[in-house]
């Protein structure tokens, strides 16, 4: 009967293999998620998504695939009262404390609480609001929503008032995490780390906890193990593109500078105008007085640096290619020729473009720095930085 929803998550493009969709399979089987709508969402996502770019297309898999999954109709109910009174008897047993079951009793039992509501719906006409008889909602009824009796049956509720069948799949949580979109800082911080690596550095010692765990259960005594201490040894070199056609842009490039400052304690950044050449600077109040020689930049930091060229590569391909090209004052050398040097000065350089891919061929320069750059562009979207991290690491 799943086949249906595992086919829908292949067609939104969450890759499930066959093995996943047995696991999951065997969890329902096992009664993991049993009659628990919230527990079988949960337990569908863990067995058969393995990324988290995965998530949202999950949600909307599972909301088509199970849509009206959580309004129940007076026909619904009529026909569910109609399921095995063992199962249904068993079910309530799970949640019930033994004052609530004797509460059920003392109403004539538990075939008196369903033939009961049987009658009720077939004969209530209309809304009820309050009370203890009808089927409505913010009473003590046993029949209905939004109040509360130990043995009720929820009707006509759009989500539990204690989150006991929320419809968490229709929240979309996640949506911001398809690696087709446009990235947001916390999709920027997922991607990053994944040039995050490790290095030993020092010959101070730190505890090993996962080895001391090992070691102790190995020989039946605590057995402290440790290790030479490691710290983040990431350098990362950013020059941000600002001004003109990036003004367009300002918002995601907030979000990866933020992203960028909370991921790396070793981060430096420059800002530059549409190329680079003999200047860079800092501070944007101030561009003009106070700018850095490029060469100077050069000279700083060494050849362990990560660096990042973030612009639209989008300008005159004057700017790039000639002398006395940018548009704001005269280069007395091409713009190309200070990007080839930076590229010569740091190997591990990328070219980060928030101009959607598709769009690349139909503008010149752009064509321009992807060859200077030898194909090491990658668009704005979590998918082309994880490829861009992947180039640099």
């Amino acid at each position: 009967m799943f086949i249906p929803f595992f086919e829908m998550l292949r067609a939104e493009g969450v890759p499930v293999s066959l093995r996943e969709f047995l696991a999951f399979l065997e969890g329902m089987d096992r009664g993991l998620a049993t009659y628990d709508i919230e527990g079988f969402y949960y337990l569908a996502r863990a067995t058969m998504v393995k990324d988290e770019r995965h998530l949202d297309r999950f949600d909307r898999a599972f909301s088509r695939a199970f849509k009206g999954l959580e309004s129940l109709s007076r026909e619904d109910v009529l026909e569910a009262v109609t399921l095995p009174a063992d199962w249904l008897r068993r079910e309530m047993e799970k949640h019930l404390s033994p004052e609530e079951m004797a509460e059920i009793e003392a109403l004539g039992g538990f075939d008196k609480l369903m033939e009961t509501l049987k009658k009720r719906l077939k004969e209530q006409k209309g809304r009820h609001q309050g009370g203890n008889t009808w089927i409505g909602t913010g009473g003590t009824s046993p029949f209905g929503a939004h109040g509360y009796n130990p043995e009720g049956v929820r009707i006509g509720q759009e989500e539990s008032r204690h989150r006991r069948a929320v419809k968490v799949w229709d929240r979309r949580e996640f949506r911001n995490l398809d690696d087709g979109v446009e990235i947001g800082t916390r999709n920027i911080k997922i991607a990053m780390k994944r040039l995050r690596t490790w290095a030993r550095d020092g010959a101070h010692d730190e505890l090993d906890l996962d080895g001391t765990i090992r070691a102790t259960a190995e020989h039946g005594y605590l057995d402290v193990k440790t290790r030479p201490e490691r710290r983040n040894a990431v350098k990362v070199l950013m020059f941000f593109d600002i001004g003109g056609s990036m003004d367009d842009h300002v918002k995601v490039v907030e979000e990866l500078f933020s992203a960028a400052r909370a991921e790396f304690k070793h981060l430096e950044y420059y800002y530059f105008h549409n190329c680079l050449y003999e200047d860079v600077w800092r501070d944007n109040l101030r561009r003009w007085e106070a700018r850095v020689p490029t060469r100077e930049v050069f000279h700083t930091y060494g050849r362990d640096y990560k660096v990042i060229f973030v612009g639209d590569a989008s300008m005159s391909p004057y700017e790039i290619a000639l002398p006395g090209g940018a548009n704001e004052h005269w280069n007395a050398e091409a713009g190309e020729t200070w990007l080839h040097r930076a590229r010569e000065t740091w190997p591990d350089h990328l070219w980060l473009n928030p101009v959607p891919e598709r769009y690349w061929d139909h503008t010149q320069s752009i064509a321009m720095i992807r060859r200077i750059f030898e194909d090491r562009m990658v668009p704005m979207t979590l998918e082309g930085l994880t490829r861009g991290m992947k180039l640099l690491g």
